[in-house]
């Protein structure tokens, strides 16, 4: 597989996710960073699979595939995947956030 392949997913700007923090909507952060990227600093609320584990583990802990679910990583590069792999396993309402934690930062949003 070519490791520069993206795959065409559904996504949000970085601006949709802060709407739906502030608003109180119910909906999963999902980080797909390793654990260690998470503990430096993540966006608050936010839920960590390593994106290589998404596949094994993302229905033991995010069960109900109709939930809306918002993933990022650091770039958006791993979060895309991520969110093709949730697409095949069934989620129906799952977004790739777009430029992930550096696109977050840029617009100064919170991180923890």
């Amino acid at each position: 597989m070519d490791d520069n392949y993206e795959p065409d997913v559904p996504r949000v700007a970085p601006e949709e996710l802060k709407k739906a923090i502030d608003t109180g909507e119910t909906c999963i952060i999902l980080d797909v960073r390793t654990s260690g990227e998470h503990a430096r600093g993540k966006i608050a609320g936010s839920m960590n699979i390593p994106v290589d584990s998404v596949s094994c583990d993302v229905e033991k802990v995010v069960p109900d595939k109709q939930i809306k679910v918002y993933v990022y990583c650091l770039s958006g590069s791993r979060s895309a995947h991520a969110v093709d792999v949730m697409i095949q396993l069934g989620y129906t309402n799952v977004f790739d956030v777009q430029y992930g934690l550096l696109g977050w930062r840029a617009k100064y949003y919170p991180v923890e």
